[in-house]
């Protein structure tokens, strides 16, 4: 019997490659490496010199300014990281005093003048901040503001802080702009020694020298110029004798024909007899001047109500003791000019703090097109236009008046009495003073109630004709200035105070008559 052989448990034994497939494998990879090398080497030689020279010249040039890149970016990055540190620095400074940690804010400070003293320098001498001088500033900056984070001065407690702090600043510059008006509304309105000691000179000629006012009476007989339609007529109204004085002799001195002026003056009665004596001791080339008193005005008080400020006035004009509410008067009588003169057709009103450079007799062949008033627009895309002077939330306003419509300027006005009457503009002056009785439309002064009573009755004129701006920019093109037929010094800095902008002072001290023994004596420039 044979027998069986043992069952064989081990692993079958793998079956190893073959020779002959391995280096099969291996000439593979070899001729694979071959043909890339002869590949690569084959197209380099044949890239023509100049392309290689191409080549390594744009990578000369792009190195270096990548270099000149980097010295920017690393410099302006130094500037940059110095300010933010800086910014932040005095934010800690505020919340350090604050929490009275005043040695912190000490450090903090000193550091912030070192930084700040090294960006001056660096911009004054024109040179890029260097990494040696300002990497040890940086350093003790960053260490100084990680300690305030460490004591809990976190960005929330910065950002509220900063926010409360700009919030009272604003209070503070909105208080100080407030002041600032007022108080250059008292320098405007103040009347300087040398013009007070003009008037009580003139009003001591007046008062001493009883021919002086039969003199008057008697020019006051030849009055047929005063309402000839053929001559020229100006109107002004004014408390103050140089000014008006100024306005005249430099409208007279570049006149083609002085003889035919008419200057028609309303003043009130404590400056009415200074110019009297003024205007009748002046020879102001012929012209003739007419000077009338406010008072005399009755039938202004009998027919209408003047609004001052937030009173109406209607008892007598001689009860009014605040000089303030005289010139407020005076203001608003350029809304009465069709009813104080009814006799003339054509008038160029002038304010007191305008000079005038060039010949104004064009303006009274002037066609106006049926308006009432010829005027200069002082709109310049959305600047000075109806809706920047008035409420438009009330609905009679916004009803009537296109917001959009372009303001223009008192100062040098035509005005056609002959339209004016018709139009009815002094009607339309009081319908909309008693619409903003409660002072919803429009907060104050006389040019919104112009804008109103003369909407729709306005001709524009060249700008030439009016510069505006002497009084309060300090700016104005010359080649503007030298154009312009009349400027005007609108705003606080009147040429006749000491705070007047120095660079218009001349236009107006051209036209003083210094050679008058009172500016003199009184020592008027």
């Amino acid at each position: 019997m044979m027998r069986r052989r043992a069952a064989d448990f081990r692993r079958p034994v793998r079956r190893r490659w073959s020779r002959r497939w391995i280096w099969a494998l291996l000439g593979f990879f070899a001729m694979g490496f071959i043909l890339f090398f002869v590949h690569h080497y084959h197209h380099v030689g044949l890239a023509p010199p100049l392309v290689l020279e191409r080549s390594v010249s744009a990578r000369r040039e792009a190195h270096a300014n990548s270099k000149f890149f980097d010295k920017a970016v690393r410099s302006a990055s130094f500037s940059q990281r110095l300010a933010e540190q800086i910014t932040l620095a005095k934010a800690y400074v505020v919340i350090s005093k604050e929490r009275n940690n005043l040695h912190l804010a000490w450090e903090l400070s000193s550091k912030i003048r070192v930084s700040q003293l090294l960006l001056s320098k660096a911009a004054m001498r024109g040179e890029d901040i260097k990494l040696a001088e300002v990497e040890p500033i940086i350093k003790s900056l960053s260490s100084l503001l990680f300690k305030a984070e460490g004591l809990h001065y976190d960005i929330a407690i910065t950002i509220v802080t900063m926010k409360s702090h700009m919030q009272a600043l604003e209070q503070r510059i909105s208080s100080a702009t407030a002041q600032s008006m007022v108080f250059g509304q008292l320098v405007a309105e103040h009347v300087p020694k040398s013009l007070h000691c003009l008037s009580l000179k003139l009003m001591s000629s007046w008062l001493k020298d009883p021919y002086m006012k039969e003199h008057i009476n008697r020019r006051k007989l030849y009055s047929a110029p005063l309402v000839d339609n053929s001559l020229h007529h100006f109107c002004i109204f004014s408390d103050n004798v140089l000014a008006a004085s100024v306005v005249i002799n430099s409208t007279v001195s570049n006149s083609n024909s002085p003889k035919d002026l008419v200057f028609h003056i309303v003043t009130d009665s404590i400056n009415y007899a200074a110019m009297l004596v003024w205007f009748n001791s002046n020879d102001f080339r012929g012209s003739t001047i007419e000077v009338r008193n406010m008072q005399d005005l009755s039938w202004l008080n009998a027919s209408y109500s003047l609004t001052v400020g937030s009173e109406v006035v209607k008892d007598d004009l001689s009860r009014l003791q605040n000089p303030k509410d005289t010139w407020l008067l005076l203001n608003h009588l350029r809304f009465y000019i069709a009813d104080i003169y009814p006799e003339l057709e054509k008038v160029i009103y002038l304010e007191d703090d305008v000079v005038v450079k060039k010949d104004l007799g064009p303006l009274f062949s002037l066609d106006l097109h049926g308006s009432v008033n010829g005027a200069v627009e002082t709109c310049l895309e959305s600047f000075n236009r109806y809706y920047k002077y008035l409420n438009f939330s009330n609905p009679i306003v916004s009803s009537n008046i296109d917001p959009q419509s372009c303001g223009w300027a008192f100062g040098m006005n035509v005005f056609d009495l002959v339209a004016w009457r018709k139009a009815n503009v002094t009607a339309r002056y009081h319908f909309w003073i008693e619409m903003n009785s409660n002072h919803t439309i429009w907060r104050s002064s006389t040019l919104p109630a112009g804008l109103l009573a003369f909407y729709g009755l306005t001709e524009p004129l060249d700008r030439r004709w009016h510069v505006l701006g002497l009084g309060h920019d300090v700016n104005i093109d010359d080649l503007l200035l030298d154009s312009a037929a009349v400027v005007h010094f609108n705003g606080n800095l009147k040429p006749w105070l000491e705070i007047g902008i120095s660079r218009y002072k001349p236009i107006w001290e051209r036209y003083l008559n210094k050679a008058h023994p009172y500016l003199r004596e009184c020592a008027v420039n």
